[in-house]
């Protein structure tokens, strides 16, 4: 038997050690209840959210996503100084960011190659690569 978005969530939530509050879990469940990987902003899920009927604010959903990236759950992805998303697969992976549309998403992984890439200063180590390719329209009106 499939599990519910309810569960997902739960479950979701309970692996990184979160406890499951009303707005966490339906947060959650908009996030990972339908199985499929994506790529969010706190503007878009809050929207979400509010279509679902759920009473959360902006602020916290904002809270939420960070507190999701802190326990491992969502990585952020800064397309620029201002735009920031929210991303539900955990693996490294590239990113298109379609300008035209302000919308990211998954690059294939497979034709990406990094021949290299410079050590990290002393004192410090590498956390991750971002690596997020800016595409724009070709097509003539």
């Amino acid at each position: 038997m499939a599990l519910s978005a309810n569960e997902i969530g739960s479950n979701w939530l309970a692996g990184a050690g979160l406890r499951p509050t009303r707005q966490r879990l339906a947060l959650a469940e908009l996030l990972v209840g339908d199985g499929q990987d994506k790529h969010v902003t706190a503007e878009s899920l809050y929207e979400a959210s509010r279509d679902a009927g759920e009473q959360v604010s902006l602020a916290t959903v904002y809270n939420t996503l960070k507190a999701f990236c802190a326990a491992g759950l969502l990585r952020e992805i800064i397309v620029d100084g201002s735009k920031c998303y929210f991303d539900t697969n955990m693996s490294d992976h590239p990113h298109f960011y379609w300008e035209d549309d302000s919308r990211l998403t998954d690059a294939p992984n497979e034709e990406l190659v990094l021949a290299k890439i410079p050590k990290a200063p002393n004192g410090a180590e590498i956390s991750k690569v971002d690596v997020v390719i800016r595409l724009r329209s070709t097509a003539k009106d």
